[in-house]
């Protein structure tokens, strides 16, 4: 089997698919059930296998400007193959002080190849936090740009009918073979004026921030770093209103773990 798997690689793995395969010079030697076990085999290894993965990206606690410390996790996880998979990616702020998390957010996606670098991503996104009653329909790409730029961006359609939208970036720069700078720029808007969530129409927030990580394995990451965020337009004149501010900095220590 293991030398009839390699003859049927031999033609550039030639129109090989799930449901036909072009003739080889092997087909004039071996039975047709033989020939349709080395394809499925072959297809198997070349691609067809499904695989788990699990990333906190950001696993973090966070000491603000005001004093206030606030635990950060940005979570992401699929399961699939090279072009199909199932997404779960997960988001949430939790305030120390005010024991209760600010923000807490869930999606469930589909997400299907469209180039070598590139995903379509669809699905849902349920709000718990501020709102517990807003369910979002997704759309998005998420993928690797030129110059090997990591790029997530999304439009949120709400069950109350409001269009919001997140376009995040991140760049890995490696210092050494275990030490990584990370820079991370994240930037929202929305299409119109949400009040109760204190959100404006246009660009609302942008965040930026640097991590440094040192990788104790590829796997296992401790990493310390800065984030600076300002809430935008309307969005920053809701934050004044209600007595907030609309810039803060802080700095982060965290974990960053995939398997």
């Amino acid at each position: 089997m293991r030398a009839l798997i390699s003859t049927l690689a031999l033609p550039a793995l030639a129109a090989l698919s799930g449901t036909a395969a072009a003739q080889t010079q092997a087909d004039a030697y071996y039975p047709p059930e033989e020939m349709a076990a080395a394809r499925a085999a072959l297809h198997h290894a070349t691609g067809g296998a499904r695989h788990l993965f699990f990333r906190t990206d950001r696993f973090e606690i966070r000491q603000q400007r005001d004093d206030e410390e606030v635990l950060l996790w940005d979570i992401d996880a699929w399961y699939g193959g090279a072009i199909n998979r199932l997404w779960l990616k997960s988001e949430a702020e939790y305030s120390f002080d005010h024991d209760e998390f600010e923000e807490l957010e869930v999606q469930a996606l589909y997400s299907r190849a469209i180039s070598p670098f590139f995903n379509l991503q669809t699905g849902i996104r349920h709000d718990f936090e501020p709102d517990a009653g807003r369910t979002h329909a997704v759309l998005g790409v998420q993928g690797e740009a030129p110059y090997w730029f990591d790029i997530d961006a999304a439009l949120f359609l709400s069950d109350e009918g409001e269009l919001t939208g997140a376009l995040e970036t991140e760049y890995e720069l490696r210092l050494t073979q275990r030490l990584i700078l990370r820079p991370r720029a994240e930037l929202t808007w929305s299409a119109e004026a949400i009040p109760e969530l204190g959100t404006g129409s246009g660009l609302g927030t942008i965040e930026t921030g640097l991590r440094l990580r040192y990788e104790i394995r590829r796997q296992f990451a401790p990493y310390i770093g800065v984030e600076w965020g300002r809430q935008l337009g309307e969005t920053g004149d809701f934050a004044r209103a209600a007595g907030e501010r609309t810039e803060n900095t802080a700095l982060v220590a965290g974990l960053r773990v995939w398997f």
